[in-house]
């Protein structure tokens, strides 16, 4: 809030703010913790969407999924969403070695970055879980649950595409001319993949960190300023690696799965980051001191 005392106080001298956040970070390993999130993220994405899309499949179009898929791993790994969206096709094409075994190990392996990822927000918010610790079913339960939400909100952005792309093939006529609607549907639905992306990521700052929950003030503010910059840092990867990057010559056949761990690194450094300031705005606010880092 405005008139807040920790807003004050980052009024007043923002430069210190950063240094303690970035102090902060660094004593609790923020880029081993991003290193870890990224390595069990590429480990689980695609067992994650290939179940998201076997479910999803028996009450929606194969293909609107698997545009809106497309759409948004182009968002998050840039570089390497080709390879993982090929994958995940080539494995709905061949749906019948999909047995309930294989539906259950999925769901396993897709539960791994959201176990990591909690724990990543545990040492974060230590203050948190000083006071109260999450207890340990709701732990094991949340990341399934956050599954079955991630497949929802798939779902209704997936309709909502269908419904922008309906737009293309229409027209507005002014002052007797014909306008096309194809243009802006296209930019709708760039807007349309920003904006989820973002809700994503304020639901992570509202629901993970331990011990109540975050301002939805905080979280979506974080999350807008996560997600803004991260498009700026996304377009200057897909530069880099289209033009500069020597990845390909240096790694050969492991150059995709390079970039993309390079990619998902990038933007869980930027996650945390935005957690963090989250968490030291939090302390801002209580008058408490910056604690020391959770050991594990």
């Amino acid at each position: 809030m405005p008139n807040s005392r920790a807003f004050r106080k980052v009024r007043q001298n923002p430069w210190r703010f950063l240094m303690t956040v970035l102090k902060a970070f660094k004593a609790n390993q923020g880029l081993l913790l991003a290193g870890a999130l990224a390595y069990y993220i590429l480990l689980s994405i695609i067992p994650l969407l290939t179940f998201l899309l076997l479910m999803l499949s028996r009450i929606a179009d194969e293909d609107a999924l698997l545009a809106t898929l497309s759409r948004y791993l182009s968002l998050v790994i840039p570089g390497a969403w080709e390879v993982i969206l090929a994958q995940v096709r080539s494995f709905l094409q061949h749906r019948e070695v999909a047995s309930w075994f294989v539906l259950v190990t999925m769901l396993f392996f897709s539960s791994l970055a959201f176990t990591v990822l909690e724990n990543a927000m545990s040492i974060i918010f230590v203050h948190r879980v000083k006071k109260s610790a999450r207890p340990l079913f709701v732990s094991l339960l949340l990341p399934y649950l956050y599954i079955l939400l991630l497949g929802l909100g798939f779902l209704l952005m997936t309709v909502i595409a269908g419904l922008l792309q309906s737009l293309s093939d229409d027209q507005i006529v002014l002052l007797g001319k014909g306008w096309s609607l194809d243009r802006f549907s296209v930019v709708l639905l760039y807007l349309a993949g920003v904006f989820g992306l973002i809700l994503v990521l304020a639901s992570v700052y509202l629901v993970l960190p331990p011990s109540g929950r975050i301002t939805p003030r905080h979280a979506f503010v974080g999350a807008v300023a996560v997600g803004l910059l991260w498009e700026v840092i996304r377009h200057a990867l897909i530069w880099y690696f289209s033009t500069l990057s020597l990845v390909s010559v240096v790694y050969g056949s492991l150059a995709t799965t390079v970039i993309g761990l390079l990619s998902l690194e990038i933007a869980s450094i930027l996650f945390l980051l935005g957690a963090q300031v989250i968490a030291e705005y939090e302390r801002l606010g209580t008058g408490e001191k910056a604690d020391e880092p959770l050991r594990t």
